[in-house]
């Protein structure tokens, strides 16, 4: 037995080793499909991206054919190097770095060499291919927009860079990927599924055919098509009423969450990011640091609301039992708190709840509030009861919309003032202007649309989205999910119905729309800056917040127009506007139209650029 175990161990293994290779070669040709592998030549079929739609139907983004010319570093022998530069119209200089960056990607594996030929030179290069070792050409699709506008919503492709190879195997040298907006946000879906030949070649490394007979190969998936919420007349609209100001318009459907403009200005084109002329438009949009056209202002600006805080001031202070629709308080153009401070009014007399939403009056918000953080044993128990009523609308967090940027905003807590008074001694009045949307209130413009679509559903929002169909797939449920705040809906009448008169004879009365019930908000935002470590302040920025119709409301709204001076000058008109447009279709009031086009903040803007200037010459 001791003798026959040692050639039994043998063939055990012999077996195994036979077993093993058998498998390998045979059964299992991963090994060889390996990019890496010499014997293989791996060819990719780029499958066309999906289309995006509007919510009308109208096609916003296809694709055009684009040429990239490839190349294997290690395949480049006995060519023609000066004729083939005279061809790409590059010199030698950049022939040479260009393939050492191949070189350094991968010898053995190709790179994108010279990106995004056109028709001409892709025919040029074409007829000339076979005098060129180790180059050939890649098909793949770039974007067609067949729009001028929404550039901020739909962001772009480009190619890929290291640290999206290493992230996500899918992606090869030369792939192309979304970056911003709905390109990065639905990549996945939007991109489809490249197609692989595997070309078998000899020890000479040339092709003798497919391999296995073509077992292996797949063919191109298309990407899927989606529809967005947009409504791109709408958008557009909103756009052009924007020329030469800062801000931003984000409309929303209150009863779906669907966003149905969103616009930030200034913008851009988005077909500038399109072809061989994408890097150096994209650097000079990066590189404006004064417009800031790559800037979404709209998810991303952070400011103070101002007085459409108020109506939130309003609804807390009756959930809470402090006020009342009868409630008033008496205001003599002002409100005394603290040791001699003074918070102005343009109001005076005593007023009710309808009225101070009406008319915006400080004194009542500012004692609506010390009621409401007074009402608990200390104000840290206060301010946590306010903070939390403000989150239940989305405030002081990331709302989940399907866009890629954005900010949270701030809703301050009884930690956060802890944190500033370590002492304690800070109380209501330490913090009355947040009453009014001043103080450490921070919120986005889509945070305001949202907080006005709350208000129109009576007490609830589904989560902002640009989404609304995929081609063969659901949207995410997170969007059909209804959001119910902390307050009952009972309180919601009274508040709409000071909305409502914000607009019959309040501060929104110069623009009314004849036959639409509009409910709305103005806001004027105090607005500093910093240059220099000196605090310099600016032209207040201009707000307005409302929707319409009053009953069963279809659209609210935010407009914040950068240093526009006050609420009713530019954020009202545009706003009532956008409303008339998206209810009716067409425009009746031609002359506040031909205004708000023609309209200019430039000169405001440019006060910051000679304040800057000033404070470098001082500083030299």
């Amino acid at each position: 037995m001791r003798k026959a175990l040692l050639p039994i161990v043998i063939i055990l293994v012999t077996i195994a080793i036979l077993s093993r290779l058998f498998y390998l070669q045979i059964i299992d040709d991963t090994y060889i499909k390996k990019s890496e592998n010499n014997a293989l030549k791996i060819v990719y079929e780029y499958p066309e991206r999906g289309y995006v739609y509007d919510r009308n139907g109208k096609l916003l983004i296809a694709n055009q054919p684009s040429y990239d010319i490839m190349v294997i570093p290690q395949e480049v022998k006995n060519i023609d190097t000066l004729a083939l530069c005279k061809i790409l119209e590059i010199e030698l200089e950049e022939f040479n770095n260009k393939l050492q960056k191949a070189r350094v990607y991968s010898p053995r594996l190709p790179s994108v060499f010279l990106p995004q030929l056109n028709k001409a030179e892709y025919a040029a290069f074409q007829e000339k291919i076979r005098h060129f070792n180790g180059f050939y050409i890649q098909k793949r699709n770039l974007r067609d927009y067949q729009v001028s506008v929404g550039a901020n919503v739909f962001g772009y492709i480009r190619q890929v860079n290291e640290g999206n190879i290493k992230q996500n195997p899918y992606y090869k040298s030369g792939d192309l990927i979304g970056i911003q907006g709905i390109e990065q946000e639905y990549e996945n879906i939007l991109r489809g599924v490249k197609g692989v030949k595997y070309i078998q070649r000899d020890r000479f490394n040339r092709e003798i055919g497919s391999f296995k007979d073509g077992f292996y190969d797949t063919l191109a998936v298309k990407g899927e098509d989606i529809t967005l919420t947009l409504d791109i007349e709408l958008q557009e609209y909103g756009e052009l009423l924007m020329q030469n100001k800062r801000g931003g318009i984000i409309a929303i459907e209150p009863k779906t969450g669907e966003i149905l403009s969103l616009v930030t200005a200034p913008s851009y084109d988005p077909g500038l990011l399109v072809g061989r002329e994408r890097s150096k438009n994209y650097t000079n949009l990066y590189r404006d640091s004064i417009s800031k056209p790559l800037y979404n202002r709209v998810l991303s600006g952070e400011y103070s609301p101002g007085s459409p805080f108020k109506i939130l001031t309003g609804l807390i202070g009756m959930q809470e039992g402090v006020v009342n629709e009868q409630t008033r308080f008496l205001c003599n153009h002002g409100f005394y708190y603290g040791r001699g401070a003074f918070m102005k009014c343009h109001d005076s007399g005593n007023i009710a709840l309808n009225q101070a939403i009406a008319s915006s009056c400080n004194t009542y918000f500012a004692q609506t509030y010390k009621r409401v953080i007074e009402k608990y044993k200390n104000s840290r128990e206060g301010m946590d009861h306010w903070s939390e009523h403000l989150k239940s609308f989305g405030l002081g967090q990331f709302l989940g919309y399907d866009l890629p940027e954005g900010r949270k905003g701030h809703i301050p807590s009884s930690d956060y003032y802890d944190r500033w008074y370590p002492n304690g001694g800070w109380r209501s009045t330490t913090t009355i202007s947040n009453s009014i949307g001043q103080g450490e209130i921070i919120m986005t413009p889509i945070q305001l649309a949202n907080m006005m679509a709350t208000v129109a559903n009576r007490g609830y929002y589904y989560t902002p989205h640009i989404i609304k169909n995929i081609e063969h797939d659901k949207i995410d449920p997170r969007f059909t999910t209804k959001h119910v705040t902390s307050i009952d809906p009972r309180h919601f009448a009274p508040v709409i119905q000071g909305l409502h008169d914000v607009y019959n004879f309040g501060t929104g009365r110069s623009v009314q729309v004849e036959g639409i019930d509009i409910c709305g908000k103005t806001g004027t935002v105090e607005n500093f800056t910093r240059i220099n470590g000196k605090r310099y302040q600016l032209a207040d920025h201009s707000v307005f917040v409302a929707f319409a119709p009053k009953d069963n409301p279809q659209i609210a709204i935010a407009v914040f127009i950068e240093n526009g001076v006050w609420g009713a000058r530019w954020a009202a008109p545009i706003t009532s506007l956008m409303i008339e447009k998206y209810l009716r279709k067409e425009i009746t009031r031609k002359d506040l139209e031909k205004r708000m086009f023609e309209g200019s903040l430039e000169s405001e803007y440019n006060k910051v650029i000679t304040l800057q200037q000033m404070a470098d010459k001082k500083t030299k």
